[in-house]
């Protein structure tokens, strides 16, 4: 027995546009606070050592209980745990608006962590159950374009908002409507596909996981492209501007620019690589030749970027974020494929628990590497050859990109 094919696909579609929303939702609000540390160090008095300890803070705890967060996703359900999780952050970010003290500050990173850390395994555990696998490129593809879409939209329109009413006012109108995604996330309902119906309950141990070598080849291979993503998110703005002469509008405008042309390359290439998935091409043989070209223009863009002028380190910049946005779909869709819906929330928990300690090392690595030297070149350098390690963790050690059966 099946449920009508178009009332499901059309549920899936509202699915995946719900849980991009969310994923769009998340990077705002983690990011919102670089956005504010000039406002809020002047306003609260911190100083640089209490803003880096804010700005790494969130990561802490999102990595911690990023595990934790997929094995909640399948014990309770990833719909129920999303919805808590989206809840928590936004109270913390609403809560940010009657803060006076570091203390307060830092306690609500932690807590925006902690509730963001269920986003990925909920996400991916819905994708694998309610989209069919030759659609999943695609899938990903707008949840790609949802987070990515996040940094370039928060910063450009919180830096306006907050120029206009200052940074508590942003923060309590983010909150709010963060909150108000939970409305229509009540109402859906999550159907399942074949493959997922086919095996109820078929749920392997968490050891069985774990020891698959797919696991942890995509997991490097994830922390490797992440560590170059979280070094640009986090150092360009200042390399531009300080090191490179950049004024800050002109900083400004490239930056939103490259993070535009990352998130439209990720919806791009999701349904492209869909279509091909569907006429008939390998899954497998897609995947790892657009890993493999990621990595080797990461490395190649990197050096670029620290050795040419001025316009050629906004070409190379370009190049990289379209790129990036290219293997965007492939690092949740690769996991999703393999895990399946039985073991999905679980893979991916461990998979981005790994990928997103990216997010506490590139900003501290560079911070040392440059303060000893005095310039970036010994930053890009060492982005480039994680690279490396990423290139052959998704081409040599990941083995064939298929279903497991458990």
């Amino acid at each position: 027995m099946s449920a009508a094919p178009p009332r499901a696909a059309g549920g899936s579609v509202r699915l995946v546009a719900l849980v991009a929303a969310a994923v769009f939702i998340n990077y705002v609000d983690r990011g919102n606070l670089a956005t504010a540390a000039p406002l809020m160090q002047e306003e609260l008095h911190l100083s640089a050592g209490q803003l880096g300890l804010l700005l790494s803070a969130f990561y802490y705890s999102y990595v911690l209980a990023m595990a934790p967060g997929g094995w909640l996703a399948e014990r309770y359900g990833a719909q129920r745990v999303l919805g808590a999780g989206v809840a928590l952050w936004s109270i913390a970010t609403l809560s940010v608006g009657f803060v006076s003290s570091f203390s307060a500050l830092f306690g609500l990173r932690l807590l925006l962590g902690l509730g963001e850390s269920v986003a990925f395994p909920c996400a991916s555990k819905l994708l694998a159950q309610a989209v069919e696998p030759r659609r999943l490129s695609l899938a990903n593809g707008v949840m790609s374009f949802g987070y990515l879409l996040g940094p370039a939209v928060g910063t450009l329109l919180g830096g306006l908002l907050m120029s206009r009413y200052g940074w508590r006012a942003v923060f309590l109108l983010l909150g709010a409507l963060s909150l108000a995604w939970l409305w229509p996330w009540r109402t859906v309902v999550v159907g399942r596909h074949g493959a997922a119906q086919a095996q109820p309950g078929a749920e392997p141990p968490l050891r069985q996981i774990l020891r698959q070598r797919g696991l942890w080849s995509a997991a490097v291979g994830l922390f490797s492209a992440n560590y170059a993503f979280y070094f640009i998110l986090a150092w360009l703005p200042f390399y531009l501007v300080r090191e490179r002469g950049f004024s800050v509008d002109s900083m400004a405008w490239t930056a939103s620019w490259a993070y535009l042309l990352n998130a439209v390359a990720a919806l791009v290439t999701g349904w492209l690589m869909d279509r091909a998935v569907r006429a008939g091409r390998s899954a497998n043989l897609m995947h790892k030749s657009v890993m493999a070209l990621n990595h080797v223009l990461v490395i190649v863009c990197m050096a670029a970027m620290v050795l040419l002028p001025a316009k050629g380190l906004i070409a190379a910049l370009c190049v990289y974020e379209v790129m990036a946005g290219v293997a965007s779909p492939g690092l949740f869709a690769i996991p999703q494929i393999m895990a399946g819906p039985a073991a999905a929330g679980r893979w991916v928990g461990v998979h981005n628990c790994i990928g997103a300690m990216a997010g506490i090392l590139a900003p501290a690595v560079t911070g040392i590497l440059v303060e000893r030297s005095g310039q970036f070149y010994g930053a890009f350098m060492l982005a480039a050859a994680l690279s490396v390690i990423g290139l052959v963790a998704w081409t040599i050690a990941l083995p064939r990109i298929a279903p497991i059966r458990w």
